[in-house]
């Protein structure tokens, strides 16, 4: 775990600080309309926590994507002498 941690740290820190962010404005919108501090909290840990996992696997796709990109655009072309 401790080497999927540091493998994995700045797409794990961004994710944290998504979290604490997506948190902070559902709980103010579920306030909002619910008028109820309970259920706000309740409804604002929910959501934000299925989202940051699945940022976290987004982030992980795009970064494989990136690299894929990068691997592709640094192989050398082949030329056909016809």
């Amino acid at each position: 775990m401790a080497n999927f941690a540091r493998a994995n740290l700045p797409t794990l820190k961004k994710t944290a600080s998504y979290y604490v962010l997506h948190i902070t404005v559902a709980a103010g919108v579920a306030y909002a309309v619910t008028g109820d501090l309970l259920v706000s909290f309740t409804l604002s840990l929910l959501e934000p926590t299925v989202q940051a996992f699945a940022f976290f696997f987004h982030e992980k796709v795009w970064e494989r994507a990136a690299q894929t990109v990068t691997t592709r655009a640094s192989a050398p072309v082949e030329t056909v002498n016809v």
